[in-house]
């Protein structure tokens, strides 16, 4: 993959990680407290609220993950066996670590 798209698609989802953590963080700040929130708080909106942040952190370590692997010279190969990834699949997932088929033997 041409260097200046791997780049450009990093930066996007980045940009994109980046604007639904700021989202969670405002939202976060304009909540009730749980006492002022009363008998209708939901303990697993809170859960899963925590949850979806833990994710979204760690989708940013991936896209850092990227970016350095972009600065390394070895963005769009495989971390596991060196093998390229194809550039369709690093289209549509930037951070993509692994070929699609490591990926399904991981899952296993």
């Amino acid at each position: 993959m041409d260097p200046d798209r791997a780049r450009e698609l990093v930066a996007a989802e980045r940009a994109r990680i980046e604007r639904l953590l700021a989202r969670r963080a405002h939202v976060d700040g304009d909540e009730l407290s749980e006492d002022a929130a009363g008998p209708g708080t939901d303990v697993y909106q809170d859960d899963f609220d925590s949850s979806l942040g833990d994710a979204l952190r760690n989708e940013l370590e991936t896209v850092e993950r990227a970016e350095a692997r972009l600065e390394a010279g070895t963005y769009g190969y495989s971390i596991a066996s060196g093998k390229p990834i194809p550039d369709e699949r690093l289209e549509a997932i930037p951070t993509a670590e692994l070929t699609v088929a490591e990926e399904r033997e991981r899952l296993r």
